[in-house]
Parts: structure tokens; sequence; C-alpha cells
């Protein structure tokens, strides 16, 4: 699953994808705490977050994280698009909760490896 699939999944909204394939996804961490995602130890570990500031994007990077999603609909500072365009962090919204958001990934990966056993 990369980027483009969790977004489909959670009817959201892409606002910077990275050029190329993409990563996949290994993890996902959602808080609010950034100090709690810096304590995260996981590769390929999606982001979802309701903090809708450049400081949620700095800490994916310190923690090599495969993109981050901004749940609950809110609505992005005009300077958040360009934070992750510079440290090539894939950003998307959803107007799922962080809960919801969970939820429907959990679902779309066990379709997935539903799908990938029977191939």
């Amino acid at each position: 699953m990369t980027i483009i699939d969790v977004v489909k999944a959670l009817d959201g909204t892409i606002c910077y994808a990275c050029e190329g394939p993409g990563r996949h996804l290994g993890y996902v961490m959602a808080s609010d705490l950034m100090s709690d995602v810096l304590l995260v130890d996981a590769d390929d570990m999606l982001l979802v977050t309701s903090l809708a500031s450049d400081q949620a994007l700095r800490t994916a990077q310190i923690v090599g994280a495969m993109g981050v999603v901004v749940a609950n609909g809110k609505p992005l500072p005009s300077t958040m698009v360009d934070v992750a365009r510079s440290l090539g962090i894939p950003l998307a919204t959803s107007p799922l909760s962080k809960y919801d958001c969970c939820v429907r990934i959990h679902k779309a990966r066990m379709a997935e490896k539903q799908c990938g056993a029977g191939a």
C-alpha cells in the first residue's frame, strides 16, 4: 500500500506527493503528540494526526515517516505544503477522524493481503 492507496481508502486529498512510485506502508502511528511520535522506531511509518502544522512534518522527517495524513478535515496552513515539498514528505488530508482513518487503513491492508494470498 502506497500513500496513493491510503488516500483513496480515506476519501482524502493529496496535497503533495513525491515523484515516483512511493514507499510502501509498514506501520501507522496516530497521534497529535509529536513527542510520542519521536519515541516510535518503525520503518515506513505513516503518521495520522489532527495537528495541522509544520511541526507534524518536521517530526515525520526525523522519524523517517513515509507520509503524513492530517485527519478531521482540518484546513492546512499555507506553509504546510511548502514544508512537505522541501522535506520530500507526502502530505494528505482526510475528512475522517483519526480512529476512522486507522480502521479504514486496516481494512484496506487486510483486503490487499487477501487478494495477494489468492494470487
